[in-house]
């Protein structure tokens, strides 16, 4: 798939984009070498690679889960204009 100046400058209108009439070849240059790239990269045999979440298959550290904090909930809510079941009440907006 290649793409060309006029192709360039549709999609840079599209986009409401300034690209100078200067830069418009050599803008759909590097758009074809990217295509080419994602071209190559689709054509690697991936059948035995396993997916990764990290590309350096870090593992994050986690701390204890602890609880730090005693529970002011009934303190917090005291000044609450309606509260039930732990929950604050408020008025409905959408109907």
């Amino acid at each position: 798939m290649a793409i060309d100046a006029s192709e360039v400058q549709k999609v840079a209108h599209l986009a409401r984009l300034s690209i100078d009439d200067s830069q418009v070849e050599a803008t759909a240059g590097t758009i074809n070498k990217i295509l080419d790239l994602v071209d190559q990269m689709q054509s690697v045999n991936t059948d035995n690679v396993e997916p990764m979440a990290h590309p350096l298959d870090a593992t994050q550290r986690l701390r204890e889960d602890v609880v730090t904090e005693p529970n002011n909930r009934e303190t917090l809510q005291s000044c609450a204009p309606a509260v039930e079941d732990g929950l604050f009440l408020v008025p409905k907006v959408i109907e």
